[in-house]
């Protein structure tokens, strides 16, 4: 199954996040299939940069987000 999760980037500190589509079997930073989005929580207020056509084309696909990137789509309008 295919989901929408976040993969963690960044020093040890300063955290930031991409929005990323990737077989729900793979480790989280593993190889992801496609990148949808950046999240940035450490700068204020937090940084959201989503591709809504590539986010909704994944979704129609059957493509499960996740709580925390059902809630980053809810609040940028995708969803």
């Amino acid at each position: 199954m295919v989901k929408l999760r976040l993969t963690r980037m960044g020093k040890t500190h300063a955290p930031f996040y991409r929005i990323v589509a990737i077989d729900s079997r793979k480790a989280r930073d593993g190889q992801y299939i496609d990148q949808i989005g950046i999240y940035d929580p450490t700068v204020e207020p937090a940084l959201v940069k989503i591709d809504a056509e590539k986010a909704k084309d994944w979704i129609k696909k059957g493509a499960q987000p996740t709580d925390t990137v059902r809630s980053l789509l809810k609040n940028n309008g995708v969803l």
